[in-house]
């Protein structure tokens, strides 16, 4: 069994490799490939957290998967992952496990990768300016992921904790400087968002986070955060109002986000404004954007699917370069 820790995982996959491995993903999800359960979810009220088991089985690839993931927002005022998780990867063919790796940062890497495929396909080709909401745990790979699927000029961050946001912007700036991207601050989500091509909102909020009236035409919006009934970061104007909407998963959606479960259960639209899956729109069976002046959204809750992928990629390039740590159980 390989043992990969996240800097194994750093020094052998790129977030252009993770964008590929969810692409697969999504396109094996909806073409009924895959079994993917609806994952078990155990809240924990007195730290305002739950507990996450997201199981799946993809033959195309002879893989099976658990991923182990937790989300404890208040895990970052004592500078631990607000969403640590082990993903735990078995060998189809013999049901035996073969390796365990970071499942933290795998879900941080497929997540944003998730976003990357879908901005990739959806958002107009000669985006400049992007947004970012939040600053957590996931916000790193989100904002690689839209710097690497598009040449943009900025990217505006927003966080409650502005001291967080600054932080955060320092860093990133240094990090992905090979970008050319000018990182900056934003005072308010209206600041960030207005006039942005591509908006990324990643935050825990059961509020909604963004004002689709300053949402400008042609804008791309990745909905990550909200995976709970009770959790909304897009607001309603902007489900009702927008071009598109798709979905990793149309039954997980719909089961876990309040983004589309609290507009429904309002009324103010039906199942029917979700346009599809983001699978399908990789394999052409449904059209994506049309023109350069339709907002699209990609709502995302997360599906096992993209954990075993991608792990299996990660796992075959740990074996080709020899790395990781083999232990015997």
């Amino acid at each position: 069994m390989l043992l990969l820790t996240k800097h194994d995982i750093e020094n052998i996959f790129s977030m252009k490799n993770a964008i590929d491995s969810d692409k697969t993903a999504f396109k094996l999800f909806s073409q009924n490939k895959s079994v993917v359960p609806l994952r078990t979810n155990i809240d924990i009220p007195k730290l305002s957290g739950q507990s996450l088991f997201m199981p799946a089985y993809v033959e195309d690839i002879d893989s099976i998967g658990i991923k182990i993931v937790s989300v404890f927002p208040k895990n970052v005022e004592n500078g631990m992952p607000s969403v640590p998780a082990k993903m735990i990867l078995m060998d189809g063919k013999t049901g035996d496990v073969c390796c365990i790796m970071d499942g933290t940062y795998l879900t941080q890497l497929r997540t944003g990768a998730g976003s990357g495929a879908a901005t990739d396909v959806l958002a107009v080709k000669d985006a400049k300016k992007g947004a970012l909401i939040g600053t957590g745990g996931q916000a790193e790979c989100q904002l690689e992921a839209m710097l690497t699927v598009r040449n943009l000029d900025s990217v505006k961050i927003f966080d409650m904790n502005l001291e967080r946001a600054q932080e955060f912007c320092t860093k990133m700036s240094e990090k992905f400087a090979k970008f050319g991207t000018e990182i900056s601050v934003a005072k308010t989500t209206q600041e960030a968002i207005e006039n942005a091509d591509i908006i990324t909102t990643v935050t825990t909020s059961k509020m909604p986070v963004i004002d689709g009236k300053f949402v400008k035409k042609g804008a791309h919006i990745n909905a990550v955060g909200s995976y709970t009934p009770v959790m909304q970061e897009i607001d309603e104007y902007t489900i009702k109002n927008a071009n598109k909407v798709f979905v990793d998963s149309k039954d997980a959606v719909l089961s876990e986000s309040g983004d589309l479960i609290i507009p429904i259960n309002k009324g103010i639209i039906d199942k029917s404004r979700i346009d599809g899956e983001i699978g399908e729109v990789l394999l052409g069976m449904i059209e994506g954007r049309k023109n350069d002046n339709e907002i699209t959204i990609y709502k995302t809750v997360g599906i096992a699917v993209m954990d075993v992928v991608t792990a299996y990629d990660i796992y075959n390039c740990a074996l080709k370069m020899h790395m990781g740590t083999v232990i015997e159980l």
